[in-house]
Order: structure tokens, then C-alpha cells, then sequence
């Protein structure tokens, strides 16, 4: 059975990314969800045969309290049929955590998830990318796949670049070396396409962690790479719609004089909220019941999605884990380091003006870096062989040396 979750968690990470494109409407829901429910099936019985599960890290100590503060919330929720609703798909969210953490066992099955992600990846930028193609007017200036926010593509896309250009050097057949190199210029076509603006700056930061990865494991097509890049973006200037650049182009004005696309009008209302419940919050889900605003609103920033929802006890443990994956970060070494820094840093600019712990994929990067920090402990020499950088380099010669220690 726990070959059998195994490959069912490639197959989450796989679909996580565009998850929200194959939806069967209630009471299934998406894709990911009913592969979560599956990994969960699949996972219980082999630990029950075993006898025993891995010994909790850092994360899973935080995300348990989390979840079951959530869930104590609904006891005084202002809306406690939307807590209730929005607390099953927090435990959904969250068992990720747990399906890393258990069954990724060597550097290997991290690069395998890795691998499983990127592709998936492919797939929500390939159905951004067809949006485009087969537009249905033609004044639209925002692509995105079927079913999703242009904001949550340009995330989740901009989350995968720098993984890709990990893998670029990584250990492993041409194939996942394609896979990856691929997944670089279409990504970033992707995040363009979807005119988002908080994606963009995003991107920005990954790809300047991928241009560290790429250089550091292959110089020459690095090199070949600034080499084209003028004609990659000549390319992009003449295919975009001018508009969608228009858009992206309006950063500048929005941050001083704009209000954000109206955000500034829901923080300020979520911060009343927040001053009328700071301890325990208003409950799970219940920012918009809280706030007063427009169904179809969200909080649009993570910390305060938190403080209005949980109160300060739920934003704490959200810092904590914020806090605990940097930790986690700062253990690893080379690539690996420049990889995930790149993406958490991209994350937590999406936090600012998005609600990000309501993502799958956000969850799924966080349980990655935990599960890399304790292959980093567990496994340093194989860790370093799967994905080589200078650093690691240097470590695997001390160890070949005579009475080399890792």
C-alpha cells in the first residue's frame, strides 16, 4: 500500500497546479482534492501495517495546531456554516504537509516530486497559453486556463520557475533535464499572459534565482541563453496584445496613486474587523461575513486573512511557519538554498495582496522544503549527488578525501 500512495502523491503533485481547470462540482470537487482523499485511502493502511510513522518535524507540529484552532473557531464563528465548509478544505490543504513528510524518503523521491510538480506546471501553462490562442474576443488582455484566477495562475506558475531551473542541474536523463529547461520560457510566457501585476514582480524574483541556478550548473547555456534573449523578447512584444502590457506597465502608477484595484478598501475594512475580535477571531472562513464585503471577495493579504479569521494566536502560528521554513532554508546548502529561497520569497510578495494559504500549492512548497531540510540532516552526501552545486561539490571531495567527515 505505501507503493501505492507513492505514486498516488506524484500524481497529486502533478495535479496540483491546475487543479482548479478538471472541477466535478460537488459533492467530488476537483481533481486534487479527490487524488488528496486517495494518498489519505492508501496512506493510513500501510502505516497500520507498518506499525509506524516517521517522527513529526517542525511544520507538522505547527500546521496540527493551526488546523485545530480552526476548528475550535467554528464553536464562536460569526458564520459558522462557512467555517465549517471552509475548515474541510483546510484539512484537505494541510494533509499535504503529512503525505511529504511521510513518503518522501531520499533525495531521489524529492526529485521525482519535483519532476511531477514541473509538469504539472506544464499542463496549467500550456491551457493559459490556449486561452490565448483561441481567445474568444478580441479585446481580452488576460489569458488564463479554464476555471482559475489570472492571479492564482501567474502564482502558481511563478512558484514552479525556480524548482524547473533546480532540476535543470539536478542528477538525471535528458528527459527531466527537457522537462525543466522547457518549462522556463513558458512559464514566464504564462505569467505575461495572465497581465497580473503582483505575478510579474513575482516572476521577477524567481527568475533571478533561476539565473543563479542556471549559470551555476550550465554556464554555456546560460550564455547561449543572453543570447537569445533578444529575440525572445522581440517575440513576446509582437505577439502579446499591447494592452496586457499596458496593464502589467501600470505597477508603477498603482503603488502611488492607485488603490491597488480596490484592495486598499478591503484592508481597511478587514483591519475593523480585526479590531473587533483580535484574539480569537471571527472564525474560519468568515472574513467576508466579518468585513461586510461582496461575496465573491476575499482578503487579498494572507496576515490579515489570518488575524480576522483566527485572531492573533492563528496569525502567530502562521509566522511561526513563515519562520520555521526559512530555518529550513538557511540548513540547506548550493542550489537547493538558491531554489527554494527564490520561490518562498516569491510566495510571501503574492501574500501581500493575495490569500495564499488557500492554495494546494503553497502547501505543497512549504512540505517540500521540510522534507529537504531533513534529507539535508539524514542524507547529506546523496542529497548533495542529486543536485550538485559548488557547495556540494566541495563536501563530496572532503569526504573522499582520508578521514574525510560529511
Amino acid at each position: 500500500m505505501r507503493g501505492i500512495a507513492w505514486a498516488l502523491l506524484l500524481v497529486l503533485a502533478f495535479s496540483i497546479p491546475w487543479e482548479y481547470s478538471l472541477d466535478f462540482g460537488p459533492p467530488l470537487g476537483n481533481v486534487s482534492r479527490l487524488v488528496g482523499l486517495a494518498v489519505l485511502l492508501a496512506l493510513i493502511p500501510a502505516l497500520l501495517h507498518a506499525g509506524h510513522m516517521r517522527r513529526p518535524g517542525p511544520l507538522l507540529w505547527l500546521t496540527i495546531p493551526l488546523l485545530l484552532w480552526f476548528g475550535f473557531s467554528c464553536f464562536w464563528s460569526i458564520d459558522p456554516e462557512e467555517s465549517v465548509r471552509h475548515l474541510r478544505g483546510t484539512a484537505q490543504e494541510l494533509m499535504i504537509v503529512w503525505f511529504v513528510w511521510e513518503l518522501v524518503e531520499t533525495p531521489e523521491d524529492l526529485r521525482n516530486v519535483l519532476r511531477a510538480y514541473i509538469a504539472g506546471a506544464w499542463v496549467l501553462a500550456i491551457l493559459t497559453l490556449g486561452d490565448f490562442l483561441f481567445a474568444s474576443s478580441a479585446a481580452q488582455i488576460r489569458f488564463v486556463a479554464e476555471g482559475q484566477d489570472p492571479n492564482d495562475v501567474a502564482r502558481y506558475l511563478v512558484l514552479s520557475l525556480p524548482p524547473a531551473a533546480l532540476l535543470v542541474g539536478a542528477r538525471g536523463r535528458w528527459p527531466g533535464k527537457l522537462l525543466a529547461v522547457g518549462y522556463l520560457p513558458l512559464g514566464f510566457l504564462g505569467v505575461l499572459l495572465t497581465a497580473s501585476r503582483s505575478g510579474f514582480l513575482a516572476a521577477l524574483i524567481a527568475l533571478g534565482g533561476c539565473a543563479v541556478l542556471v549559470f551555476q550548473a550550465h554556464r554555456r547555456a546560460f550564455t547561449y541563453g543572453l543570447y537569445a534573449l533578444p529575440a525572445l523578447l522581440a517575440a513576446l512584444w509582437f505577439t502579446i496584445p499591447p494592452q496586457t502590457f499596458e496593464r502589467i506597465a501600470s505597477i508603477t502608477s498603482e503603488l502611488q496613486g492607485g488603490d491597488l484595484n480596490q484592495r486598499s478598501n478591503i484592508w481597511a475594512a478587514g483591519w475593523l474587523a480585526f479590531t473587533h475580535a483580535p484574539f480569537l477571531g471571527s472564525g474560519a472562513g468568515s472574513f467576508v461575513a466579518a468585513t461586510g464585503l461582496a461575496p465573491i471577495d476575499t482578503a487579498h493579504n494572507t496576515a490579515l486573512a489570518y488575524a480576522v479569521e483566527g485572531g492573533i494566536i492563528a496569525l502567530s502560528l502562521a509566522v511561526a511557519i513563515v519562520a520555521v521554513t526559512a530555518a529550513g532554508i538557511a540548513r540547506l546548502r548550493g542550489p537547493l538554498r538558491v531554489a527554494f529561497a527564490s520561490s518562498v520569497a516569491a510566495c510571501l510578495l503574492g501574500s501581500l495582496v493575495a490569500t495564499v494559504q488557500e492554495n494546494r500549492t503553497t502547501w505543497l512548497l512549504l512540505s517540500l522544503i521540510a522534507a529537504t531540510a531533513r534529507l539535508a540532516a539524514e542524507e547529506p552526501i546523496e542529497l548533495a549527488r542529486t543536485f550538485p552545486g559548488h557547495a556540494h561539490h566541495a563536501l563530496l571531495r572532503l569526504v573522499a578525501e582520508p578521514g574525510g567527515q560529511p
